[in-house]
């Protein structure tokens, strides 16, 4: 694959809403991707639980947008190792609240050698390589 970050659902809703506290962190990063020629990559899973945030927090209409800003990127679905990966990790970890979505994201990460752009430091926990 070529030059690429696996993006995790924080930045990517972060770009879109002003009032978040990584607005203008996220629309940097952007911008910066974009300069490297970097290509964002985004796990099904992310797209889903992404929409969702846009959804319910920004309304239909703000979800329609960000759905269709996302269209030129590359999407990716997990595979069924991702998956059960992904449970054993979020086993390994009992005392963090780390998401089956997060754990997988991090699984398909590791496999195809990518970094995540995420906030969130749970991939920290799972020694996932970030993009920051």
């Amino acid at each position: 694959m070529t030059r690429a970050v696996l993006a995790d659902a924080g930045p990517l809703y972060a770009a879109v809403d002003e009032a978040d506290e990584h607005h203008r962190e996220a629309r940097q990063q952007l911008q910066t991707l974009d300069a490297e020629r970097r290509n964002v990559v985004v796990a099904y899973p992310i797209l889903l639980e992404g929409y969702s945030l846009v959804l319910y927090r920004l309304g239909a209409v703000a979800a329609q947008k960000w759905i269709a800003s996302l269209a030129g990127n590359s999407l990716i679905n997990p595979d069924s190792e991702d998956y059960r990966r992904a449970v054993f990790t979020v086993q390994n970890f009992p005392d963090q609240k780390i998401t089956l979505v997060d754990a997988t994201v991090a699984a398909l990460a590791l496999r195809l050698g990518l970094e995540v752009w995420t906030y969130d430091h749970h991939f920290d926990v799972m020694r996932v390589p970030v993009w920051r």
